[in-house]
């Protein structure tokens, strides 16, 4: 078994992982970020992106639920468990997708939407959250794609559906029915009677 740092992220060099960013300062946002490492290949360039940045106070309201599920699963696989402190907390790779589904749906919510978020997104199997990861960072799973398909999805999906600012559909115009003396003739106004 692999020696883990944090949340399950691997010590070796170079491996794909998350990070967390979390600032001394205690209204500083949070940025979470997606480092797809060398994977073993020192000649490659490592490519790092910022995956999200969130406000602080939303931070605080799901990063206890977010570590409670993932220091429970990391105990089952017998591995360390890992805390949210300043600085740089590493990720699995799975778990940070995790993350930034929980972090996506939240980036819209007020404070008070934050625990229903937390509680549908609980609800979620990790293979679902991963799914919806894999859809929303196609489209727009870069730290300024916030008003885009999927990402705008998954706070619909996970809020309660309150707050939710979508513009009511307008009605179609109808015609109005002319008043007018003259009726529409009917199939049997062309029917001659001799052939009744």
């Amino acid at each position: 078994m692999d020696k883990t740092v944090d949340f399950g992220a691997s010590a070796a060099f170079g491996m794909h992982h998350f990070y967390v960013e979390i600032p001394v300062a205690p209204r500083e946002a949070v940025s979470i970020y997606e480092d797809f490492g060398f994977d073993g290949d020192e000649a490659r360039r490592e490519t790092v992106e910022c995956r999200l940045i969130l406000a602080r106070e939303l931070w605080t309201r799901v990063r206890d639920d977010a570590r409670r599920d993932f220091n429970a699963r990391l105990k089952i696989k017998k591995q360390s468990t890992g805390s949210w402190s300043t600085g740089t907390v590493k990720l699995d790779r799975f778990l940070g997708r995790e993350l930034c589904v929980l972090g996506w749906a939240a980036e819209y919510a007020s404070p008070a939407e934050c625990p229903m978020i937390c509680q549908k997104w609980l609800a979620l199997r990790p293979e679902e959250r991963w799914w919806l990861y894999s859809k929303t960072a196609s489209e727009a799973g870069l730290d300024h794609q916030m008003q885009r398909g999927w990402r705008k999805a998954l706070y619909c999906a996970l809020s309660d559906g309150t707050s939710i600012k979508l513009e009511p559909k307008k009605k179609p115009k109808t015609k109005k029915k002319q008043s007018s003396q003259e009726e529409a003739p009917s199939l049997f106004d062309f029917v001659e009677k001799g052939d009744l």
